[in-house]
């Protein structure tokens, strides 16, 4: 594989697959409450609407929640050890998102890893499987109850 193709694999990798699912990844739901929270933005309305459904501000804020702390987990992962490597971030990236999303691939990298860049691909590994799970139960259960004007969806989010 080339360096775009790696890239846009990571980018799927990154997403992963349906909430209810046993996937990795920060959830395909997660993406489409951003997206439509981007949409309604851009739209100038109110609220996020999906369906005839409203989606409550804390849900949107679980998901962003997971967006970010997902990205910051791969970013910190892949400038550790690139730096410990000194390999092509592409394979990096590759590697690293997917022990993130439990996804199984690699580039061949992860094999050659020194012992300090396997620790923090262990770690990115626990992290990406425990540590949204966990924020985004911490930050549901924080929110409060509101009134809604119209019925409320609340999808699974992480």
């Amino acid at each position: 594989l080339n360096g775009a193709t790696l890239v846009v694999g990571s980018m799927l990798m990154f997403v992963g697959g349906g909430s209810a699912s046993t996937a990795g990844g920060i959830k395909v739901t997660t993406l489409a409450v951003l997206a439509l929270a981007v949409w309604s933005e851009a739209k100038g309305r109110p609220s996020v609407e999906a369906f005839g459904r409203r989606i409550p501000s804390d849900v949107q804020r679980v998901a962003l929640s997971v967006v970010a702390w997902g990205a910051t987990i791969v970013a910190l992962s892949t400038v550790i050890i690139s730096r410990i490597t000194d390999a092509p971030i592409e394979y990096v990236l590759f590697d690293v998102i997917s022990g993130f999303a439990t996804v199984g691939l690699s580039t061949g990298l992860t094999a050659e890893l020194p012992d300090p860049a396997v620790y923090v691909l262990a770690v990115t590994m626990f992290m990406g499987r425990i540590g949204t799970v966990t924020l985004a139960a911490a930050v549901a259960a924080s929110s409060r109850s509101q009134l809604y004007a119209l019925p409320v969806e609340r999808p699974i989010v992480g």
